[in-house]
């Protein structure tokens, strides 16, 4: 089979034991690097960001320029236009009435033998939300992060977003956070604003959780700073892994695997068929398309280190290594999709069928596009409005419902050597004499 890119072609009986472990490239290397910034953000506050935006983003700031002024968000909006604006209006729309709708199922009550029990939630306080910067601008992930939490009912949400050599943050990136009525926003990016976001600084005061996505060191300050403030996952570089059989399109598998390859050079773009033919023809056509594509030496790169297909034997073979894989995206192309999709047990997100792509779910379902990566989906879900906010059991008992039970708790706590448990479960009828 004919490799023009490089990318890496198995069959699945010969993969590499390791093929699957792209957690390692958290590696050991960078975690001196990024604990040095951490700490040095917590101890200097406002110079180390200024030291570290100048180092890191070629930005001079100085400490009342961090925090972005309601004229620069006049301004950002002079320099969109109203279809963009649109754009970002409708996806808002649609995530915040999805995430409405999961509010909705959530509230459980029960009353039983004089015992009722109700779950609520409660936001929390406040979030702070990294939007990515760099070689592209998120205003998506603006809306990912921020329209969830302001749904949850977070009274404080903060954005934190790399600035340009020019110091300033992308309109479009200022625009969704207006959309999205966030209180507060930052020009500061990488692991210097996850430290800031944690423990604070003379600027920027320290939030309870902080979300979003980001490259390696973002992901390794999340972390690190895990250990103090809560985190949503290590949301690291992009992933897609298509399932196909021989009824595919190989061009539209080429193409949904370069669309995650241009995010950057550390993306994974993968394939696993049952078809050899699929899976020469995918091969050329990732040659064909990589080579003229726009962003095309980042998309070769991440190819070329970071592709991969596989053929497999049997259609329970390519399940399995799925759901070894536990990829942020799954598309499947196969003649009975759905049911394969039945059988996919850690992913990010399900896309099912030829006009399910990525791109849709990134864009316009309202799905949220902020998932697990690096295997992280054998135990972590999307990002959703349950992440900003604390389930909370509500308990009345009367004194029958007490009564009834008295007994059983009485036998529990001498089991487990809690005396004083019981005897508090006891004073009350004691003192009804």
């Amino acid at each position: 089979m004919r490799n023009q890119l490089q990318v890496k072609v198995w069959k699945a009986s010969a993969l590499p034991a390791n093929w699957f472990k792209r957690t390692q490239k958290l590696d050991e290397s960078i975690e001196n690097d990024v604990k040095a910034i951490v700490d040095k953000v917590a101890k200097n506050g406002d110079t180390a960001l200024i030291e570290f935006t100048e180092k890191f983003d070629k930005a001079k700031l100085k400490a009342e320029n961090l925090r972005v002024t309601s004229k620069e968000i006049e301004e950002a909006y002079k320099a969109t236009n109203k279809e963009q604006i649109s754009a970002l209006k409708l996806i808002k729309s649609k995530v915040s009435s999805l995430e409405n709708r999961v509010l909705e199922r959530i509230g459980i009550a029960t009353s039983k033998d004089g015992i009722a029990v109700q779950t609520v939630l409660r936001p929390i306080e406040s979030v702070g939300c990294y939007v990515p910067g760099g070689q592209a601008a998120y205003p998506s992930t603006v809306i990912m992060t921020a329209a969830p939490a302001k749904v949850a009912g977070v009274s404080r949400i903060v954005v934190c977003s790399p600035p340009t050599p020019q110091g300033t943050v992308n309109p479009l990136v200022l625009v969704a956070a207006d959309i999205c009525e966030v209180n507060e926003i930052y020009k500061v990016g990488g692991a210097q604003a996850i430290a800031a976001l944690a423990y604070g600084t003379e600027t920027i005061k320290p939030v309870k959780k902080i979300v979003g996505p980001g490259n390696k060191y973002v992901t390794m300050a999340k972390i690190l700073v895990s250990k103090d403030v809560a985190i949503d996952m290590p949301a690291g570089p992009s992933e897609i892994l298509v399932l196909a059989d021989e009824t595919a399109n190989p061009q539209l598998v080429a193409l949904d695997m370069i669309s995650q390859a241009e995010h950057g050079a550390d993306s994974v773009a993968g394939l696993i068929t049952t078809s050899e033919k699929i899976a020469e023809k995918t091969l050329f056509w990732l040659g064909k398309t990589g080579a003229s594509a726009e962003r095309g030496i980042i998309v070769r790169k991440a190819l070329a280190e970071q592709g991969f297909i596989i053929t497999c034997d049997s259609v329970e073979e390519m399940v399995d290594l799925a759901n070894v894989f536990a990829p942020e995206h799954v598309e499947i192309m196969t003649r009975n999709p759905m049911e394969i999709a039945d059988r996919i047990t850690s992913a990010g997100v399900i896309l099912i069928g030829p006009y399910s792509p990525v791109s849709l779910s990134d864009y316009g379902t309202g799905t949220n596009h902020v998932l697990p990566t690096s295997g992280f989906g054998h135990a972590f879900s999307g990002l959703s409005v349950l992440d900003f906010a604390r389930r909370v059991n509500v308990v009345e008992s009367s004194r029958e419902g007490l009564m009834r039970l008295k007994r059983h708790v009485k036998v529990l706590t001498e089991a487990e050597n809690l005396p004083n448990h019981y005897k508090a479960i006891e004073a009350r009828f004691e003192n009804e004499n």
